[in-house]
């Protein structure tokens, strides 16, 4: 009895100890403007849309799902007037069909895929270094099925810690060729 309620011990120390080793990073937020949104029907396509209609100088995209033709055609428009984008997705958007992510690379945009991990589970834009997207809206037509929420932020400080998880992503990614 000891010898397993030894084990059963050591077994839990070691899986909380495994769990400890986090690469958290820890910031705070001061005066952080925050746009949140809900769906189904809460604006949350929209909201994505004009923000990436506002961007100047990069979008960063890393996304799980991603057939939503607006948020597609909207990184192609800022894509087409200069603004530098790069998108990692999901391997499940490698597809027999023609997809979101057809329609980006064709476009011109580069577009990754992250095949490193079981799932690619991220739902994220970076715009211009201080605009953050996140939270469990897929780029898809969730807006009008799903109960899901949204989180626009607009903190410098948050944008780096993001950017840095992309390009940890990116360093592992591969070139998109489109349909095989």
């Amino acid at each position: 009895m000891r010898q397993v309620t030894a084990k059963i011990i050591m077994f839990f120390i070691l899986f909380f100890a495994a769990c400890s080793n986090t690469q958290a990073v820890e910031i705070t937020l001061k005066d952080t403007p925050a746009q949140v949104y809900f769906s189904p029907n809460g604006g949350a396509t929209y909201a994505i849309v004009e923000e990436i209609g506002k961007a100047k100088s990069e979008i960063l995209v890393q996304a799980y799902s991603f057939t939503s033709k607006e948020i597609a055609k909207a990184l192609v428009d800022a894509h087409k007037r200069g603004v530098h984008t790069e998108i990692i997705l999901d391997k499940s958007n490698k597809s027999p069909k023609y997809s979101a992510a057809d329609f980006t690379r064709n476009m011109g945009v580069p577009t990754l895929i992250d095949a490193e991990h079981a799932i690619a589970h991220n739902k994220i834009m970076i715009i211009d270094k201080e605009t953050v997207i996140t939270g469990s809206f897929n780029f898809t037509k969730a807006e009008v099925r799903n109960a899901e929420n949204l989180l626009i932020l607009k903190s410098k400080e948050l944008a780096k810690v993001y950017i840095d998880n992309w390009n940890t992503h990116k360093k592992h990614s591969e070139e998109y060729k489109g349909r095989q």
